[in-house]
């Protein structure tokens, strides 16, 4: 239903690009006024003008149904989620085998976990990083 609906929007796009550039500018000719020429008598005039403003409106309104409904459509799959619920812990898995980052419930747990004062350092391990001395 989506990918019919933006084919459908994009057909669209493209005959709203077309009907605009074939409209006469107000400041002299456009893409689609030559002065005389091949045309005889179609669409000259206040006519085109007419059936090309109609038919720029009616793609407009178009444009504007086929978004919306591609928005509602995109929309409609996604259920609203808490930042503070991302991370949990995943059922069935005991806490040791979860993943990194989700063994608390959301970020909360974490910023607690991270507030906690930490373990001491045993004696036997070094306090910093051996620096590699030159010979």
């Amino acid at each position: 239903m989506q990918t019919v609906l933006i084919v459908v929007h994009l057909l669209i796009v493209l005959a709203l690009i077309g009907v605009v550039l074939l409209q006469r500018s107000e400041g002299g000719l456009g893409l689609g006024g030559g002065g005389g020429g091949g045309v005889s008598g179609f669409l000259t005039g206040r006519g085109q003008a007419n059936a090309l403003t109609r038919a720029t409106a009616i793609l407009a309104a178009m444009f504007f149904v086929t978004s919306l409904a591609l928005g509602i459509l995109a929309h409609r799959g996604t259920a609203p989620r808490s930042i503070l619920d991302q991370n949990g812990p995943v059922p069935g898995i005991p806490a040791a085998d979860q993943p990194a980052g989700s063994a608390g419930g959301g970020v909360l747990d974490q910023l607690q976990r991270m507030q906690q004062p930490a373990t001491p350092v045993s004696p036997t391990a070094p306090a910093q990083p051996q620096i590699p001395q030159s010979r």
